[in-house]
């Protein structure tokens, strides 16, 4: 795996326009000085095409093999708020003293500073702790639709259906208040099927989701079937409804993605 800072400027500098971005660090591995201030070079070096994501971190075995404590999910996303205003602080160009449970600094600063005004700030995840804080201090707030069972490598649907999203949008608007109406608002999608039979191919998924019915899934934002029309309405569908308007898909489906983009750019 390609430490992502380092190749997010080799990106940057094949491309005239993409935009780059990390979904997600894991907070517990940078300080958020550390982050800033390579953030903030990124960002510079690549014209303002930088989108940074954060993430609490949830692999146990990760902080095993480096040997951090690997502290209950409260603390970990108490720990990430602090650091996403310490980000937005360096960012805004202040030099701030900030004396938090987990972090402290005097004075610190950014140099270069980020090219844009904001850099946005993408955070992920599922609970309804981490949506809040990406409430309050991201620009951009990420859904999963699952979490981690802890210490272990599997996960939970938890929020997978479309009326799980709706809850899950219903705390992110509570805890933005006034910002509500400024975040962008993302999916993290985990298949896109190109079918013309989309209920055989939910049915064939649905072991795999024994907590869920063929309707879930075929309603669910986060598994895209059907032909490349019926997953652009969808998308449509949720952006008119729900406000969601950045999808993100895993590598496998890019090629099925693509028809699905041709579709939305017409």
């Amino acid at each position: 795996m390609l430490a992502p800072l380092t190749s997010l400027v080799v990106a940057a500098e094949a491309t005239a326009r993409i935009r780059i971005g990390t979904l997600v660090l894991n907070n517990d591995f940078r300080h958020p000085v550390v982050l800033a201030r390579e953030a903030a070079t990124v960002d510079f070096l690549t014209n303002g095409r930088l989108e940074v994501g954060l993430g609490a971190g949830h692999m146990k075995v990760e902080y095993d093999e480096a040997g951090i404590s690997y502290d209950p999910p409260g603390t970990r996303v108490a720990r990430l708020g602090e650091a996403a205003q310490i980000l937005r602080l360096l960012w805004d160009g202040a030099a701030p003293d900030f004396a938090g449970a987990y972090y402290r600094i005097e004075g610190s600063r950014c140099s270069p500073v980020a090219t844009q005004n904001p850099l946005p700030l993408l955070i992920g995840g599922n609970g309804r702790r981490v949506l809040s804080t990406a409430a309050q201090w991201a620009d951009i707030v990420s859904f999963t639709g699952f979490s981690q069972i802890e210490g272990t490598p599997d996960v939970n649907p938890t929020h997978f259906t479309r009326q799980g999203l709706m809850t899950q949008l219903g705390w992110v608007r509570a805890a933005a208040g006034d910002r509500a109406n400024r975040l962008e608002l993302s999916t993290l999608v985990q298949g896109v099927t190109l079918t013309g039979d989309r209920r055989s191919t939910a049915q064939a998924l649905q072991p795999l989701l024994p907590s869920l019915s063929v309707d879930d899934i075929l309603n669910s934002p986060y598994g895209l079937m059907g032909t490349a029309q019926q997953i652009a309405d969808q998308l449509r569908q949720q952006r008119e409804q729900l406000g969601i308007s950045y999808i993100t898909v895993f590598e496998k489906d890019l090629e099925a993605m693509a028809s699905v983009i041709a579709l939305l750019k017409g």
